[in-house]
């Protein structure tokens, strides 16, 4: 018997029936020690020592392990094939090591990059022993990452309260987001003009061609930047004639297939098509890998997915080629197979890249197996794969030049007509752009052949800023820069939204102001050590040691030198030096410039000559008054909108009725207007359909004369109103919340009627109103029948009696109702009888306590007058 460790038990099970009854497959669910998240788990002055810490719930599973071994001739570690997988068999060996489980058992590390039944039995056939440079590598970046993080962590609590933490490549990768926002607010659009003409040739379609000479000077880009210039222009064009075509350039394009998925690139088109996280496109994609039930059996659809190897196997290679052949014919068929070469430096790992475990399962086959986000993925994968072993795309490209009698300007058109399909009849990297292509199609034309041009136009347009970082771009920027490895990408965006450093808006990241903090702290304390090239060095480094180049412990020591001695130095700042250095460099964030004045923004306006600026507390950073504490004006960090001043009380105008002055505000509940200054003015809370900037003294007026009345019915008036839970109507006891579609200064009779109605019929249709039974003999009080939250019950005055399980409600009648209403009163009225025997015992417990009260409180004086007689003494 051997014993074969794996991830997870759904690859077990898997690999349990390609291995057969001689083999027992079990799962470690991951790693099985980590470090404790405590000081001295790496220990620098000892050699870099590290202390492991056995998981709690993984306590039972080497437990299970070792216990297997007992009868075994041999252990087989089949973990995932990369770095972090060779980390979970090392600890696993390590752990059984120092259990004493393996004695004289065979020790044997095997590697696949597929789950099928060929790929497990050649990996078993080729075993080895554990890597031990790629434990070292692990071992390096564990250590790093524990020293970056317990060392920068704690700092930031002291001198930045309200940070989490901070970490050796998270920090880095919060900076490209928050630096990305900076440039955007310091973005100054930029006009300028496009001018364009309709043209054609006798018998041709038209075409649209844009100016790019004037008066013999080539145009630079955004050239014409005021619209009295391009009005100008535009007339002289519209005066011109004998358009004729002066250039014509012809030549073909070949557009070759992007090369199969690595981990970053699936991530970023699986975003981008398939609108999926980061995080969720890695856990599609892992199911993908481990398997599902084809047929009978469960097959692995795809290579390991955690890979920056661009490499392909020939045998996958020469099935897509066989594929392409039979389904698309020799056309999309090169000549050679296609190999790609990866663009990182030291791609490691994983080397193949991700890819169908068999291209002819093709989605359509295997699309009753998956649910729709797996077959979206497999779909995209396989795809790419095999686009990339088709012929290019095969363009013709035009571009002409037409000009005018007198040569005095020039208009360029360029297009391109699709020859030939190739590789894309079944992939497009990106968006769809064939459409666009097609539009661009311009007509047969000769050099000298006359035109006609019309319909001139002069097109304002204004810079734009740089877009924020969705989770597809910045896994790119990150790729580019060398920060990060394709393990990590998903778990490090992850960190900095549960730490609440970024939100994700409309898909774009957004830096909340915690993280902007955090980075404009370690910029200015420790701009070394998250400089991206420091940082893409530093992965480098760690790739050195996963190919045996360079010793793990020099590397930690070199590291640790330098940025020990800076996390000392920074311990030694005074609070009001980290303050003055965050005020600085956050300031153009926190107090936009008015008008162009920067010092505007920065007046305080609860007070003469104050100026605000940045303050810490324990809770974290706000802004304050530089008068403090003669002025205690605070808010909250938060950039305005429109401008600094929004953020302030702003005054509306005056309440022609009153005359006093009806302002806006802003609480720790949220905006709200106020009528005048008094002790306890009145003031009613904006409702959520309206936002601060939209109030206006109409509105506000309108606000604070809530509630409003809407008219009468039978049942009693209703009004409309603004509550501690939002807007409502309400007619008597009956309150109904308003659809986000209403607005409670404009809702009408009809539809608060409706909402009401709505309400009162909700939840089985007669909770509240009750179906009538009949009057009650005694009083002719109506006794009414209800469904309430533990079942149905009947309802006369006070008095609910719950209905006993063998009557039905259908079947009820009022002579009924009476009997389990009067069933109901004699079981309280015994109650209450019973309740009141034990009276005279009560009495005499309570006697009994007040006796030992007393006897306490005198000995309690006893021992007050001891200790004061002692005193005096």
């Amino acid at each position: 018997m051997n014993v074969v460790i794996v991830e997870s038990p759904a690859k077990a099970k898997t690999i349990n029936k390609y291995l057969g009854k001689d083999y027992r497959v079990l799962a470690s669910f991951g790693h099985v020690r980590d470090l404790p998240p405590k000081d001295g788990s790496v220990r620098p002055d000892e050699d870099f020592a590290m202390s492991w810490e056995l998981h709690q719930d993984a306590t039972k599973r080497v437990k299970e392990i070792a216990a297997a071994l007992q009868g075994a001739d041999a252990l087989y570690l089949a973990t995932d094939p990369d770095r972090e997988g060779e980390a979970i068999s090392w600890h696993l060996l390590e752990e059984l090591k120092r259990r004493r489980a393996l004695k004289d058992k065979r020790i044997e590390r095997v590697v696949f990059h597929e789950i099928t039944a060929s790929a497990v039995k050649a990996a078993f056939s080729h075993p080895r022993a554990i890597d031990e440079d790629l434990v070292q590598a692990y071992l390096a970046r564990r250590a790093l990452d524990y020293l970056v993080g317990f060392s920068l962590s704690p700092l930031l609590w002291r001198k930045l309260p309200g940070a989490r933490s901070a970490g050796r490549v998270q920090s880095v990768a919060l900076r490209l987001i928050a630096e990305r926002e900076a440039e955007i607010e310091v973005f100054k659009p930029q006009e300028y003009w496009d001018i364009s003409g309709q043209f054609v040739a006798q018998g041709e379609p038209g075409f649209t061609a844009k100016l790019s000479q004037l008066d013999g000077k080539k145009l630079a880009a955004r050239a014409i930047n005021n619209e009295a210039e391009a009005i100008a222009i535009r007339g002289r064009l519209e005066a011109a004639t004998g358009w004729r075509v002066t250039e014509l350039e012809t030549k073909a394009v070949k557009r070759h297939p992007a090369p199969p998925f690595i981990t970053s690139t699936l991530q970023q088109e699986a975003s981008r098509k398939l609108g999926f996280s980061n995080a969720h496109t890695m856990r599609v994609a892992q199911r993908l890998y481990e398997g599902v039930a084809i047929g009978g059996e469960t097959v692995g659809l795809i290579t390991y997915m955690r890979t920056d190897g661009l490499n392909l196997s020939s045998e996958s290679v020469a099935a897509a080629r066989a594929l392409i052949k039979a389904e698309q014919g020799e056309a999309y068929l090169p000549d050679k197979p296609r190999f790609f070469k990866s663009r990182a430096k030291n791609a490691q790992e994983a080397h193949e890249a991700i890819r169908p475990t068999d291209p002819a399962l093709t989605p359509s086959k295997v699309r009753a197996a998956l649910d729709s986000d797996q077959l979206k993925l497999y779909s995209l994968i396989w795809k790419r794969m095999l686009a990339s072993q088709m012929t290019p795309a095969q363009f013709e490209q035009v571009g002409l030049n037409v000009a005018p009698e007198g040569d005095f300007a020039t208009l360029r058109a360029t297009g391109s007509t699709l020859l030939f399909d190739g590789f894309l009849a079944l992939y497009q990297e990106g968006q769809d752009d064939r459409e666009e292509d097609e539009a661009k199609r311009l007509p047969r034309l000769t050099v000298g052949q006359a035109l006609k041009g019309d319909a001139f136009e002069a097109s304002q347009h204004f810079t734009q800023p740089p877009p924020r970082y969705s989770e597809a771009s910045l896994v790119k920027a990150m790729e580019t820069l060398g920060i990060g490895r394709p393990s990590t990408y998903a778990s490090i965006i992850q960190v900095l939204q549960d730490r609440d450093y970024v939100q994700l808006e409309k898909k774009r990241f957004v830096p909340a102001d915690r993280g902007r903090m955090v980075t404009a702290f370690l910029v200015n304390f420790f701009g070394e050590y998250v400089d991206y090239d420091f940082t893409a060095a530093l992965e480098a480094q760690l790739d050195e040691v996963s190919g045996g180049r360079q010793a793990w412990k020099d590397l930690l020591a070199a590291f640790w030198k330098d940025f020990h001695k800076a996390v000392d130095e920074a311990m030694e700042l005074r609070l009001s030096a980290v303050i003055d250095r965050l005020d600085e460099a956050l300031g153009p964030h926190f107090f936009p410039a008015l008008n162009g004045d920067a010092d505007a923004a920065r007046r305080c306006p609860a007070c003469t000559g104050g100026r605000l600026g940045l303050k810490l507390a324990r809770t974290g950073g706000f802004i304050g008054c530089s008068n403090y504490p003669e002025c205690r004006y605070t808010r909250a960090l938060a950039v305005s909108d429109a401008d600094a001043m929004a953020q302030t009380d702003r005054m509306l105008g005056q309440d022609p009725e009153s005359g006093m002055e009806v302002f806006l505000k802003k609480g720790p509940y949220g905006w709200y207007v106020q009528l005048g200054k008094a002790e306890k003015p009145k003031r009613t809370t904006l409702p959520k359909t309206l936002s601060y900037d939209e109030v206006t003294l109409e509105i506000a007026l309108k606000l604070l004369a809530l509630p409003r009345l809407l008219g009468e019915t039978e049942a009693g008036e209703i009004e409309a109103g603004l509550g501690r839970y939002g807007a409502f109507v309400r007619r008597g006891k009956v309150y109904a919340s308003l659809g986000k579609d209403d607005d409670v200064l404009s809702i009408g009779m009809n539809r608060a009627v409706t909402l009401l109605a709505e309400k009162e019929s909700r939840k089985g249709g007669d909770r509240f109103s009750g179906t009538p039974l009949g009057a009650h003999p005694k009083d002719g009080t109506p006794v009414t029948l209800h469904e309430g939250r533990y079942g149905a019950y009947v309802k006369h005055g006070r008095q609910n009696a719950s209905l006993p399980k063998d009557v039905a409600k259908e079947t009820l009648t009022l002579d009924l109702a009476l009997e389990i209403l009067a069933a109901k009163a004699s079981s309280k009225a015994g109650q209450k009888a019973g309740a009141k025997k034990p009276a005279a015992k009560r009495t005499a417990a309570k006697k009994t306590a007040t006796k030992k009260a007393g006897a306490k409180k005198t000995g309690t004086t006893r021992r007050a007058t001891a200790d004061k007689s002692a005193a005096a003494s």
